[in-house]
């Protein structure tokens, strides 16, 4: 059964249809980048999947159900986009800290915060306020955050924005890791070649015509 399943989704937008009549089905393990111009509606797929935009037809599911906004499900689901919340009175250490404590028990195979700070290259701002970060840093603080719970799916909107060449490169092994672990992934990116070293396996939009 797949993890995520679009069919014939179609989503308007005042009078702009974003996406008509698209269709999706990526299984467990996979990974999935969305690829096209800006506005082609990457993005809204991508929220229509975490079930945050409401799509005019169609149907979605995710674990073989409906969607559904509860506490459950989103323990599941990671949903990383570029309008992250930060508590102003957290460092960026706190902030990882508290994602393992909201997710605890938290099995052995994931990584400890000081592991994650020290991949994502945030060693020397653990007690710094995310907002006093960098665009980039802000962005791999939000990356790490994810690789510090547990989820079977995970939904990234331009996970690329802000990073140097090299740390996308290390990015992408990390993706592709995680679905290599049975992760799933769905990510909207313009950068191909991280879609390739994550090993995904592109779908190309071409705005309302859902192609």
């Amino acid at each position: 059964m797949p993890v995520v399943t679009a069919k014939g989704v179609r989503v308007v937008l005042g009078a702009l249809t974003v996406l008509d009549h698209f269709d999706l089905s990526v299984n467990r393990g996979e990974v999935v980048a969305l690829t096209g111009v800006n506005g082609v509606g990457k993005s809204t797929l991508l929220r229509c999947l975490a079930g945050i935009q409401r799509v005019t037809e169609g149907e979605i599911e995710v674990f073989g159900a409906p969607l559904r906004d509860d506490a459950a499900f989103w323990r599941d689901v990671g949903l990383v986009t570029e309008d992250q919340a930060w508590y102003p009175w957290l460092t960026v250490r706190e902030h990882l800290e508290l994602v393992r404590r909201i997710h605890s028990p938290i099995d052995g195979s994931l990584l400890e915060p000081e592991v994650l700070l020290d991949m994502f290259g945030l060693s020397d701002r653990v007690d710094v306020a995310p907002m006093m970060l960098s665009t980039g840093q802000r962005q791999r603080l939000a990356l790490a955050a994810m690789f510090a719970r547990p989820s079977r799916l995970l939904l990234l909107d331009e996970p690329e924005q802000g990073l140097d060449q090299a740390f996308r490169q290390s990015l992408g092994a990390l993706l592709a890791k995680y679905a290599g672990d049975g992760g799933t992934l769905v990510m909207a990116t313009h950068d191909v070649g991280l879609a390739e070293s994550a090993g995904a396996r592109m779908v190309t939009l071409h705005g309302g015509d859902g192609a």
